[in-house]
């Protein structure tokens, strides 16, 4: 009888989460290590149209009638629809053109007079984001044989009307640029540009944009999304890809020499590996230009002769040494250089700050790259030895076999494994080149984007910056996504035409804004857990004060006690605590939605307390922050020393 009983209780204790105890001891005498100011950023990648109808706030889609390339059909002209039918007005393309790089436009043919009007519309990426009294500046081509009355609208979807304005009648023999501003009288997200006549004859359209008149600083960037960005401070960002740079085949990368001067003249390109045209608005100039808005360093990924399937010859490779040259001079040339005047010509005379260039991406394993590689890089050293050259290779087990400054380290995994990975860089050689954690995330049973996966990353961070004297960046990936073209699960952020909200892996990351430039701390964890992580940070305030910031990740599923203690109080004044941040839900797996945006997302409340040990409560699934303010040294409580004993006998019983 006994026995089943023991047996009973055994099994109730197995399924019952227990409360666990741990102790973190802190020295704050003793500064382990600086964390470089570059450790945390973003990384910025065209893809799941991240910026294509994602942050690039250009309405509309296909613009320049060039996605469906050299055509005569309709069909080709997706997104762009007609208005009226077969016996009133014939739409197709041609090769008319006054822009040499692109030579489609859109040819309409209205067959006779009408009352209601016909047309072309575009609804842009999933619909436009029509707003109430907000302006919008639109921007077309026209040319026409007869005197043309066109009416330019923003329409719901059905054709409710939101704004209108007329172009007045007359005869464009040659092409002609039209401006127009149009202020809606109400609101519709879902709604659609539209070009409209009642007359009879032959007109062409092309390089039609349509933008809000406020965009951030006037430099295109979609407000709502650029500040979600900026929120997270980033201290460098990553760009344009990813496999973007790439492409499955090499026609198809990112040449950035295509996406720089007028974005009439910009050809735009398919991006065969995310499989959707982009009219790259958002180009090089314009990247360099969102990364000096973020206040970022950029880190410019080349293309060094690869892509998915596809190499240069050779005799080729001179081509993407040479480009990789002439856009470091676009960045940092003079305004008299050859490309640096393209760049002042473009509105930006100064030069931008260009002081990392990754050499391909994830193209280690390619049996040519190292060829490749050592030919870019001794190009880079001898024009520019200032800038960090960073490799493709993984060199965070074994010394690389080439010279490099950085090199790249890429984990996509589930929770369990990022949350074990948080040690991985405890054992990296030291004394050579540095890590750059360029793409990180748990994408394996994440969800959209979860609670559980955002808090393994965060015991991954912890361990970066315990090893940031050999990681020097880290950025997680994807960055964006819109949801109607989910290529990639999960991501940071989220976008439809009107909202955007972020993912537990987004606010994660606003727990270690102030990581970048601040001080490792020396601490212990006492802790019969190993599900609780922690790391200690010093950091100075805008008040030029020295702050500590305890991060605490409990990746368990019951409550565990936790003691902050202070060791080195001799002779120095109470600490104070400030605030606590919270991370955490009921459920592991919650995500955020459109819906209910803020399910899992930080609370701030005051941390109240003043001495040099505090006591509190780790939630199951939490991350917390811990923000004190005092400096001072000390000898070791008595309290975390009780428990240290406590755990140490317990270890020898068991």
């Amino acid at each position: 009888m006994l026995l089943v009983v023991f047996f009973l209780v055994a099994a109730f204790l197995a399924a019952t989460p227990v409360e666990t105890t741990s102790c973190l001891r802190i020295n704050r005498s003793q500064l382990r290590m600086k964390i470089p100011k570059t450790m945390f950023g973003v990384f910025f990648e065209e893809i799941n149209h991240a910026g294509s109808g994602g942050l690039w706030a250009e309405l509309v889609s296909n613009r320049g009638f060039e996605a469906g390339g050299i055509h005569s059909s309709s069909s080709d002209i997706l997104p762009w629809g007609v208005i009226g039918n077969e016996s009133e007005i014939l739409v197709s393309t041609d090769l008319s053109s006054p822009f040499e790089q692109n030579r489609v436009a859109l040819r309409v043919e209205v067959l006779r007079d009408s009352q209601v009007g016909v047309g072309v519309y575009n609804p842009g990426f999933w619909g436009m984001n029509i707003e109430k009294g907000r302006q919008y500046k639109v921007i077309f081509y026209l040319r026409s044989l007869e005197r043309v009355d066109v009416s330019v609208s923003f329409t719901t979807s059905n054709g409710t009307l939101l704004a209108s304005t007329h172009v007045s009648p007359s005869r464009f023999l040659n092409w002609t640029r039209m401006e127009v501003v149009l202020t809606p009288k109400s609101s519709n997200s879902n709604s659609r540009l539209q070009f409209t006549t009642n007359q009879k004859g032959l007109l062409w359209f092309d390089q039609i944009s349509a933008m809000p008149a406020d965009t951030y600083k006037g430099h295109g960037f979609r407000i709502d999304v650029f500040q979600m960005i900026a929120d997270l401070r980033p201290a460098f960002m990553r760009f344009p890809g990813g496999t973007f740079v790439e492409g499955v085949k090499l026609s198809n990368s990112f040449q950035w020499k295509k996406t720089v001067g007028p974005w009439e003249e910009r050809p735009g390109h398919f991006g065969d590996v995310w499989n959707y045209w982009t009219d790259d608005g958002l180009g090089f100039f314009e990247q360099l230009l969102l990364a000096q808005d973020l206040h970022s360093e950029p880190v410019w990924v080349v293309n060094c002769g690869i892509s998915r399937q596809e190499h240069a010859n050779n005799s080729d490779i001179q081509q993407y040494v040479r480009d990789m040259l002439d856009g470091i001079e676009f960045a940092r040339g003079d305004a008299s250089s050859a490309w640096g005047s393209v760049r002042a010509r473009m509105g930006h005379p100064q030069p931008f700050q260009l002081r990392y260039v990754a050499i391909g991406n994830e193209d280690c394993d390619f049996p040519f790259y190292n060829g490749n590689y050592l030919k870019l890089y001794k190009a880079l050293k001898q024009s520019y030895p200032d800038i960090q050259a960073i490799s493709n290779c993984d060199g965070s087990r074994v010394a690389l076999h080439h010279p490099a400054d950085i090199f790249d380290y890429h984990i996509y995994t589930n929770a369990s494994d990022m949350f074990a990975h948080q040690h991985h860089f405890d054992s990296t050689p030291r004394g050579g080149a540095k890590v750059f954690v360029s793409e990180y995330a748990v994408t394996t049973d994440a969800g959209l984007g979860n609670l559980r996966s955002a808090l393994a990353e965060a015991a991954f961070l912890m361990g970066i910056e315990k090893n940031s004297d050999v990681v020097a960046m880290a950025c997680y990936a994807p960055l964006l996504v819109n949801t109607n073209d989910r290529k990639w699960n999960p991501d940071a952020i989220v976008i439809s035409s009107s909202t955007v909200y972020g993912t537990p892996s987004y606010w994660m990351q606003h727990f270690f804004i102030r990581s970048s430039g601040a001080s490792l701390i020396s601490s212990t964890l006492q802790s019969n857990d190993t599900l609780v992580v922690a790391s200690v940070i010093s950091w100075k305030g805008a008040d030029n004060q020295n702050y500590i910031t305890v991060k605490v990740v409990n990746f368990g599923n019951s409550t565990a006690n936790f003691t902050i203690t202070f060791d080195d109080h001799q002779g120095s004044k109470p600490l104070s605590g400030l605030t606590k941040t919270i991370l955490t839900s009921s459920n592991a797996f919650d995500e955020n939605t459109f819906q209910d945006p803020t399910k899992v997302y930080p609370v701030t409340t005051p941390f109240k307390g003043s001495g040099y040990s505090f006591n509190v409560s780790l939630p199951p699934y939490s991350l917390q922050a811990f923000d004190f303010s005092g400096v001072g040294k000390g000898h070791i409580d008595r309290m975390c020393l009780t428990l240290a004993v406590l755990i140490l006998a317990l270890v020898i019983k068991l």
